[in-house]
Order: C-alpha cells, then sequence, then structure tokens
C-alpha cells in the first residue's frame, strides 16, 4: 500500500427520483404533491462523492447498465471527482433504482429497486485488484449481497486497509463479514436490530446499542439523529458528539454524508474523535442544505 490515502466504496448506485408533497401517503391514499426530479443515489455512489469532497482519492467499484440511468449516474461520479473506471456496465438486468417521497417535514419514506447491484462479484473486484490492494479504508453497505461484501473485505485486509460497513439497510449479517469489519457504523434502527434492543431514540439508548455490538466489532458508531453520535473505539473508550443544531430542510441522504467523511478523515489517520466531529457536522451542513442546491 502506498502512503498516500485512498478511500474505495464497494457499493451501491441507485438512480433516485425524488417526490416531493405535503406528507406520506398511508396505506391506501393518495397524495397530492408538489414537485419531483431525479438524482443520482444508492448508498456507494453517495458515500464515493461525500469522500471525494474532501479532496481524497476516492474511487468507486459497482455496476449499473448500459441505458439511460446508468450513464446518468456514472456522469455525476465523473463530475463529482470520483474515479469511476470500475463501475462496470453490466446488461443481465436493469440500473438500480429508488423512489423517495418527502414530506413538508423534509423526512421521507424510499423503496429501492435494487438491479445490477445484486449482480457485484469477484469479476468486478478482480477488474479493481491493483485499487484494492492500494486501498486506506474500503466502504461497505447492505446495499449489494453480502457474499460480495465479505470478498472485497478479504482483499483490503490482506494487503493491510481497513474495512468500514455502514449496515444499512438493517440485515442478519455473516459471521465471515462481522469477522473483517474494523468499524461499524448504524444508526439507531440499524443498531436495534443489530444488538437486540428495544429502542434506541435517546443517547443513553445509543450508547448501550454501541456497548453491546464493541463485543463484536472493533470499532462501534451509532448515529441517533438529533440526539447525536455514540461511538466506543478500540480501547473501549465512549466517545459522544453532540448534535449540531440546524433547520432541516432534507434529512436525504444525511447519513451517506456522515459515512463519505468519517471514512475520509480516518484514511487521512485522525483520531475517530475527530473523524466522528467532522463527520457530524459535514452531515448537519447537508441536512440544512435544500435539494435543490446539493
Amino acid at each position: 500500500m502506498t502512503s498516500s490515502p485512498r478511500v474505495t466504496v464497494f457499493g451501491s448506485l441507485h438512480y433516485d427520483i425524488a417526490v416531493f408533497g405535503p406528507a406520506r401517503p398511508r396505506k391506501g391514499e393518495t397524495v397530492t404533491g408538489s414537485s419531483w426530479h431525479p438524482k443520482s443515489g444508492g448508498k456507494g455512489g453517495n458515500q464515493a462523492v461525500s469522500a471525494a469532497k474532501t479532496g481524497i482519492t476516492t474511487s468507486m467499484i459497482g455496476a449499473v447498465a448500459d441505458d439511460e440511468f446508468g450513464r446518468f449516474l456514472i456522469d455525476n461520479l465523473a463530475r463529482k471527482g470520483v474515479d469511476h473506471r470500475f463501475v462496470a456496465r453490466d446488461a443481465r438486468r436493469a440500473t438500480g433504482m429508488s423512489v423517495a417521497i418527502f414530506d413538508s417535514e423534509g423526512d421521507y419514506g424510499a423503496v429501492i429497486v435494487s438491479g445490477s447491484n445484486l449482480d457485484l462479484g469477484e469479476r468486478h473486484l478482480d477488474a479493481a485488484a491493483n485499487v484494492l490492494a492500494d486501498t486506506t479504508i474500503l466502504v461497505l453497505q447492505n446495499e449489494i449481497p453480502d457474499a460480495a461484501n465479505v470478498l472485497a473485505a478479504r482483499r483490503v485486509k490482506t494487503a493491510g486497509g481497513l474495512v468500514l460497513l455502514n449496515a444499512a439497510p438493517a440485515r442478519p449479517l455473516s459471521d465471515d463479514l462481522r469477522s473483517l469489519v474494523d468499524i461499524l457504523v448504524v444508526n439507531a434502527i440499524e443498531a436495534e436490530m443489530l444488538a437486540g434492543v428495544d429502542v434506541v431514540e435517546t443517547l443513553d439508548g445509543a450508547v448501550s446499542a454501541a456497548r453491546i455490538l464493541r463485543k463484536s466489532y472493533p470499532q462501534v458508531v451509532v448515529t441517533a439523529g438529533g440526539a447525536g453520535v455514540v461511538a466506543v473505539d478500540r480501547a473501549g473508550r465512549e466517545i459522544m458528539i453532540d448534535p449540531v443544531r440546524v433547520k432541516v430542510e432534507s434529512t436525504h441522504g444525511a447519513g451517506d454524508e456522515f459515512i463519505g467523511m468519517l471514512a475520509a478523515q480516518t484514511a487521512r489517520g485522525l483520531p475517530l474523535d475527530r473523524a466522528l466531529a467532522d463527520a457530524n457536522a459535514a452531515a448537519a451542513h447537508l441536512v440544512a442544505t435544500p435539494e435543490s442546491e446539493r
């Protein structure tokens, strides 16, 4: 591995359709919206863009179809300074996409259709072997198959790099993947599932979940929205990061902004508490930024 830090993201790319209305519909309800627009998404793509914004070398390994959605996503990575040479254009499935419905308070619900993201595996990693061998920190999520994450993590760990897993969306993790993770990052909902606790709404609840998860992972970060961020580091030290109070424009993508900055600052060698503070500030800034200005 070279001395120059590199973030590599192996993960999902989605063509997002954002729909805006007064409220999210209940079962069987039709709500009249005010506007909609397309945007680049997928946790992997968002996290790669977030890391690249900090100026660190960032590579994306992923898959899209050779269709209009796929071209849109690759063009966005190129504009945002992400090395996209290893985003394959696969014809087996359509490009992954999602529909996110925003309410008047900036909160949202979404449905994803994974598409070509489900085909990610060994051949995509083989194509990016040199980059993986030169990776300081690998970022993974749960929007691609667990088996693919295991393969990528093994390669980076063998080369001496770190593995950060954003276990989102929540799902059971294989023993193989758990054994390879250096930093686990989860939000309140994901912490509830993985730690087996009832509710993580307060900072105290987040601390309890982080302590439980720390038994299985070297470092654990639990984001608790407006309550702040809690982490437990390799030495067992508990870190509390206060929330940044901002006017909420949209929460969409805030978690990915947090992950990208955390990965970039960790790759640069910052201690966990400083990297978390920077990540928390970056996420708050995004939340306060209208969708139209992102």
